[in-house]
């Protein structure tokens, strides 16, 4: 690697921890940076009072995970830019497994796809979310998605009671350009943000010809109930429509929600009516029942409908924010997951196969123990006694490294016993090198190739595990979107499939990659395929 390419490659860890300090002084936000110092704001026991740390303490409490996660980043960039080029560069072993994986189109190019999906979930609110990226108002620009403070309806001019709640930014975009309201209102590519928010019904109106109301295609006579709304889109009256006619019992209600007329239809016909409520009747008589009706889509409401591009599930969440948001929870719970699990598995194998005897009995035994244990009942029970502010992915993730190990470390035990016979070894004890010298200088090297075999494998291991306890409602708390939980929703409403299939393509296709990539790897280091002298 030239000099500056690695000084490059260094100074992002370096930028990154710098924007996100800056971010956290300053009450902004950086996509995917200050996830750290969110997440000490969800879980009170990674804050500490602000009087420990008063100058990094920006509201009043010194987030000890994010400022450790910046601390990390900074440190790491610093290493690598002392580190000699030369250093830095491939082993020869791992470059010609490099160039074999390279080799394994499908391995190679599940990789490049898990990459990009990788980085298009970094991009965070600037692909998805409800708050605007940018809104330029009376000469002054706003950057929501980019800050903690939630900014009123008052800030850009609304009235009522939408000047005290949070500002809906979809609604303020429609209004843009128009007298007294902003004149620019930029929003991510999916304005609707992956949990806790709920989309309007979506609606179409209907052509009416003749009296008779067409399909959306324009063509078939429409059957089924319909609407007509009040300008804000609130449903005013519903219809129930045959052979695009009006037909039956049509009632309808004021904006308090009382029932204030009914009539009763057949083909179109006036049979009867009643009054319930202030105006005229007259005026309600006067209007043509097939005047301005619109088709609604309850929720889950189908794809290409209201701006959805996947549709909606029964919740009135956008299903593309949703996966979206599921995307980016298993990409961060694997990042989170995976250092623990393998490094508890490096230490503990590596220490039961170097020095075998007590070591290896005991650490055993305790594995022993811990598979035996059922890891259901465990989430159920403490799904029930941890309170509520403690839940999260901390939680799951910790029940989920404690029993991942293990797997591992039979793995490396196993490894480390064939390693430890090996010449190299025998002479540096010779030679009089230590333990410790020996399993981090030579065995632990000769270990790689274990290691980056069973890390897809791994990957789509804590995948599966949060679909499979999100389905089962023990996993993570509705805050996050999960794959599991919209596919139990979708298996919970058949007649709208386009939920059921947007979780299961979406899982499928992640557990695919991550499994082509695991067999490529697993066909790159097999030495009964390829030798080190070729």
């Amino acid at each position: 690697m030239s000099r500056t390419k690695k000084n490059l490659l260094a100074c992002l860890p370096i930028v990154a921890a710098l924007l996100g300090s800056w971010a956290e002084l300053c009450g902004g936000l950086v996509p995917t940076v200050s996830w750290p110092f969110t997440v000490s704001r969800e879980m009170p026991f990674l804050s500490l009072p602000g009087a420990v740390a008063p100058w990094l303490a920006a509201d009043g409490h010194f987030h000890w995970f994010g400022w450790l996660c910046m601390g990390v980043l900074v440190v790491a960039g610093v290493y690598m830019l002392l580190r000699r080029s030369h250093s830095l560069r491939m082993p020869p072993e791992m470059a010609k497994r490099w160039r074999r994986f390279r080799s394994i189109r499908r391995g190679y190019w599940s990789l490049l796809l898990l990459g990009g999906l990788m980085l298009l979930a970094a991009a965070d609110r600037c692909i998805v979310g409800k708050q605007a990226l940018a809104v330029y108002y009376r000469d002054t620009w706003y950057f929501p998605a980019f800050s903690r403070d939630v900014l009123p309806g008052s800030t850009f001019g609304l009235s009522g009671p939408l000047a005290q709640a949070e500002t809906d930014y979809r609604a303020l975009k429609e209004k843009a350009g128009s007298p007294g309201a902003p004149k620019w209102v930029v929003m991510p590519l999916i304005p609707y943000a992956p949990t806790m928010d709920a989309a309007p019904f979506p609606s179409v109106q209907l052509q009416v010809r003749d009296g008779v109301v067409y399909d959306t295609d324009n063509v078939s006579p429409y059957n089924g109930q319909l609407c007509r709304l009040y300008a804000d889109g609130r449903t005013h009256l519903r219809m129930r429509y045959r052979r695009g006619l009006p037909d039956g019992h049509v009632r309808g209600w004021d904006a308090s929600g009382r029932e204030v007329y009914s009539a009763r239809y057949r083909e179109g016909q006036l049979l009867a009516s009643q009054f319930h409520g202030s105006g005229t009747e007259k005026d309600f008589l006067a209007l043509t029942p097939a005047d301005a009706v619109h088709r609604v889509y309850y929720h889950p409401a189908p794809p290409l409908t209201g701006g959805h591009l996947l549709g909606t599930n029964s919740r009135g969440t956008d299903i593309a924010a949703y996966l979206y948001g599921g995307l980016q929870v298993n990409i961060k719970a694997a990042l989170i997951y995976l250092p623990i699990i393998y490094s508890i598995g490096l230490v503990l194998g590596m220490l039961m196969g170097y020095f075998g005897g007590k070591m290896d009995l005991i650490t055993q035994r305790v594995i022993e123990v811990f598979s035996q244990l059922p890891f259901l009942f465990i989430v159920m029970i403490l799904a029930d006694l941890v309170p509520l502010p403690m839940r999260g992915m901390f939680l799951i993730l910790g029940l989920l490294s404690l029993f991942g190990w293990m797997h591992i470390t039979y793995y490396i035990r196993t490894a480390t016993m064939k390693e430890k016979t090996r010449g190299y070894v025998q002479a540096a004890r010779v030679m009089g090198a230590g333990s410790y010298h020996i399993l981090t200088r030579h065995i632990l090297p000769n270990l790689t190739g274990i290691v980056i075999t069973l890390l897809p494998f791994s990957i789509a291991a804590v995948v599966l595990s949060l679909a499979s306890l999100d389905y089962m409602g023990f996993g993570l708390p509705d805050t996050y979107a999960g794959w599991g939980r919209l596919l139990n929703d979708g298996l919970s409403h058949l007649s709208s499939p386009w939920v059921v299939s947007a979780a299961f393509c979406a899982l499928a296709f992640t557990l695919m990659l991550v499994t082509f990539i695991g067999e490529a790897v697993r066909e790159a280091v097999d030495p009964r395929r390829y030798t080190y002298y070729e």
